[in-house]
C-alpha cells in the first residue's frame, strides 16, 4: 500500500473531489492510498480505522463461514464507499476487502473526523442513498440468478473481475457466487472459448472479444 503525498495527493483531491458530499471541509483529513491487485485493503475480522471511497479500480468483499468456507459476497467499484458499516456501528463483524485491480481510494480516519461525519446531515443523506442503492443491487443479483441464463451472468462477472484483459478467478468461488455447479460453469467457459470470446492459458483467460461479453452482460442491465 502506498500513501500519496504533496503534489500527487493534491492532484487527486482536486480531480476527484468529494467536497460535495460533506458540509464541512474534508480535504485536510483525507489520505490518498494506492493498493496493488490482490492486496488486502481490510483484513476480515479486523475493524478498519478509516472510511474508504474508491476513485479508481475495484475490490471484492469476502466472508469466511464457521466451517472455513470462503465466499465472495459482492464488489466495490469506483465512486463507492466501504467501511461505512464500521463507521455507523460500534459492534460489527468486518468483512475482508481485497483489491481486484490497482485501486486508488480516499481514506477518511475515524479518529479525526468520525464525529464530524456522524453529525453531518448532508453526508448522512448521501450515505443513506448509497446504502439503499447497494441493497437494491444485492436484491437484483439474487433475482438475476433466477431470471437469466448463466451465460449472461458469467459474462458480467468476467467483466467485473478482469484486469487489463485477463480473468483469473477461482472456479470454486465463482460457482458459489453465481449459484451454479462446477460442471455447468466449465461448460459455459468452454463455449466462450469456442466462440472466440476467451482464450485459455493455464488457469487464466484472455478476453479476445470484450464487446461480445459486454453485449451479453448488458442483457442484465436492460432486463
Amino acid at each position: 500500500m502506498k500513501i500519496y503525498k504533496n503534489d500527487k495527493r493534491k492532484q487527486y483531491l482536486e480531480v476527484h473531489s468529494i467536497d460535495h458530499l460533506f458540509s464541512f471541509p474534508i480535504k485536510e483529513f483525507i489520505e490518498v492510498r494506492e493498493y496493488e491487485r490482490d492486496e488486502w485493503m481490510i483484513q476480515e475480522g479486523m475493524r478498519p480505522d478509516f472510511l474508504f471511497y474508491i476513485i479508481e479500480g475495484k475490490a471484492k468483499i469476502y466472508l469466511t463461514h464457521q466451517n472455513g468456507k470462503v465466499s465472495l459476497l459482492n464488489f466495490v467499484n469506483a465512486n463507492e464507499f466501504f467501511g461505512e458499516m464500521e463507521l455507523l456501528n460500534e459492534v460489527y463483524y468486518t468483512k475482508g476487502i481485497q483489491s481486484s485491480t490497482k485501486t486508488i481510494c480516499f481514506a477518511l480516519p475515524f479518529h479525526r473526523c468520525r464525529e464530524k461525519m456522524l453529525d453531518d446531515t448532508k453526508f448522512l443523506r448521501e450515505l443513506a442513498t448509497f446504502l439503499s442503492e447497494k441493497a437494491s443491487k444485492m436484491a437484483a443479483k439474487y433475482s438475476q440468478s433466477l431470471a437469466f441464463p448463466l451465460e449472461n451472468r458469467l459474462a458480467d462477472f468476467i467483466l467485473q473481475t478482469s484486469d487489463e484483459g485477463i480473468y483469473k478467478e477461482k472456479h470454486v468461488a465463482v460457482c458459489d457466487f453465481l449459484g451454479v455447479s462446477y460442471r455447468h460453469l466449465l461448460h459455459v467457459f468452454a463455449q466462450f472459448c469456442e466462440k472466440g470470446f476467451l482464450q485459455k492459458e493455464g488457469t487464466r483467460y484472455h478476453i479476445l472479444k470484450r464487446c461480445a461479453l459486454e453485449e451479453m452482460a448488458n442483457v442484465l442491465k436492460n432486463g
